[in-house]
């Protein structure tokens, strides 16, 4: 089977995220470490499930799930910069999540387009 950029990237994004959940725990960071930790790991289980997709249509729609896991963990990783509740440089983890939103809006896109043209 051909390696999976996306699933690489986003498992590889998952692990850091567990490391940054550790640091906001020791950082006395509860509650949107939690909330990181679920969105951030959950971008790539979706895209495991969907590369194990039944259809074109469910493929499409567990990668729609990611991409809006992506968008979350942005949201989450963006609020914890700007409320400035801890000590750390988020960008990093801002630049590599939103280049996940990108891989990931392109995949639907390109899926859900050539969905349309074997329906014509």
């Amino acid at each position: 089977m051909k390696e999976s950029i996306v699933k690489n990237k986003s498992f590889e994004f998952a692990l850091r995220i567990i490391k940054l959940y550790k640091i906001l725990q020791e950082q006395k960071e509860f509650v949107l470490s939690k909330q990181l930790l679920r969105s951030g790991t959950s971008i790539g289980a979706n895209i495991n499930e969907a590369l194990a997709g039944v259809s074109k249509a469910d493929f499409a729609n567990k990668m729609a799930i990611s991409s809006k896991e992506a968008r979350e963990t942005l949201y989450w990783l963006e609020l914890l910069e700007k409320s400035q509740m801890v000590t750390f440089d988020f960008k990093p983890f801002i630049q590599d999540c939103q280049e996940l939103v990108k891989l990931l809006t392109s995949i639907v896109k390109t899926t859900q387009n050539s969905t349309l043209k074997t329906k014509d």
